[in-house]
């Protein structure tokens, strides 16, 4: 019987030799199979580390996590092979990996702040902590007296001062990287990155050597905000410089081809539309140099008082008196230097909040003021559009100028230049 006959015979019967029709294959969401996958590997890793650990005698937490996680990686990738395919092997093996990577890193950040938090809140809560200084605070003072607040005043102020400089500057090299290809660009581009890997120790011994010893500046925080300028710009302008370049190139074309110079097209088309990645280069700039402690040292000195004059005097700032504090082996001033820890972090939290509130949600996504603008900016142009239309049409219906034949051609003469 032919396969002909087979298929009209039996219509609801696979025919005989044919292939097996394929299933569509469900990538995402969970399913059943998966979960029963996942919790047969892991009970199967569990099981062989603790046997392995009775027969071979191996002790300790991270050897028996270690094995049970490799153990488990080998049992998920057989489970899979009973069902499905190479491919489907691979991508599931390669799926729990970079799933596992991305817990372990999530758990460790939070773990970082969890401790932080928890060692400084008896002295978080207090509000003495933000409003005063140690100038009159011992080591066996009780956390109610005195407080970070000198450190708060230092660090906003060279931090303030620090992105006034690198800003601008960090903004013009990224778009001067980004619209250029020559040599010199490509040059610039290998000292930024150089730049990157500079230890915080030796920008700290430049300006202290520049600014100090050789122009005869004092200890300020001026020169402590110079020191972290050096730190900030080279990240500033690589994560910017990043940013302007993932823009899809097709919107540089179209701005070219409706006639805009590569100057207007790079500021009204490109910058706007890395906007959020320019606002998340800004933060990753401020937390380079926020948390630098030796700079800071090098250059501003340190003190226990409040001082608000950044030109004149020494000032501490948030991880100087951070590492002071915990240097000293006392229990209180210890819980005072996780407070200002945990400030500075809390600090970071807030500005990149900020950030992406001013840079929004990236491009495709506008927030209700730039829909606003965007509508207000299409009903002036229908209105410009209209005006010139009604223009037109005056134009069009004017009556003709006496003794000018529409049927007949001008005169040349009429015609002729008397220049």
């Amino acid at each position: 019987m032919s396969l002909l006959d087979q298929a009209i015979t039996a219509p609801d019967e696979p025919v005989s030799g044919a292939p097996a029709p394929q299933v569509r294959r469900k990538v995402r969401g969970v399913r059943r199979d998966m979960v029963l996958n996942l919790a047969g590997a892991a009970l199967a890793g569990l099981s062989g580390s603790w046997l392995l650990g009775l027969v071979a005698g191996l002790a300790g937490i991270v050897g028996f996590l270690v094995v049970a996680y490799l153990l488990f990686v080998v049992a998920y990738a057989v489970l899979v092979s009973l069902t499905e395919d190479r491919p489907a092997v691979k991508d599931a093996v390669m799926t729990v990996l970079m799933a596992s990577m991305a817990v372990l890193a999530f758990t460790a950040l939070g773990l970082v702040i969890f401790f932080t938090l928890a060692k400084g809140w008896h002295a978080l809560i207090h509000l003495n902590n933000y409003t005063q200084d140690l100038s009159s605070t011992g080591e066996l003072a009780p956390l109610t007296q005195g407080g970070i607040g000198h450190a708060i005043v230092g660090t906003l102020w060279m931090i303030g001062i620090a992105v006034v400089f690198t800003v601008p500057v960090g903004l013009v090299a990224a778009v001067y990287l980004d619209m250029t290809r020559s040599r010199p660009a490509t040059t610039f581009r290998t000292i930024v990155e150089a730049m990157s890997a500079l230890p915080s120790i030796l920008a700290g011994l430049f300006v202290y050597a520049a600014w100090i010893l050789t122009l005869g500046f004092e200890h300020s925080g001026l020169a402590a905000a110079l020191a972290l300028s050096v730190m900030m710009l080279p990240y500033m302008i690589r994560a910017s410089d990043l940013a302007l370049r993932l823009v899809p190139g097709s919107l540089r074309e179209a701005s070219a081809a409706l006639g805009a110079p590569s100057w207007r097209g790079e500021v009204q088309v490109v910058i706007p539309t890395a906007r959020s990645g320019l606002a998340t280069a800004v933060i990753l700039g401020i937390a380079r140099g926020i948390g630098e402690a030796s700079p800071v040292l090098l250059t501003a000195g340190y003190t226990k008082t409040i001082n608000a004059d950044p030109l004149h005097g020494p000032m501490a700032s948030l991880p100087l008196i951070a590492l002071k504090l915990v240097q000293s082996g006392n229990a209180n001033y210890t819980a005072r230097a996780f407070a200002a820890a945990s400030f500075l972090l809390l600090l970071v939290i807030v500005l990149f909040v900020i950030a992406r509130k001013i840079g929004g949600w990236g491009p495709g996504h506008l927030s209700e003021r730039g829909l606003r603008r965007v509508r207000e900016a299409s009903a002036r142009d229908a209105e410009r559009f209209a005006r010139s239309q009604a223009a037109r049409d005056v134009a069009a219906f004017a009556p003709a100028p006496s003794g000018w034949d529409a049927t007949s051609p001008p005169d040349p003469s009429s015609t002729k230049d008397t220049r």
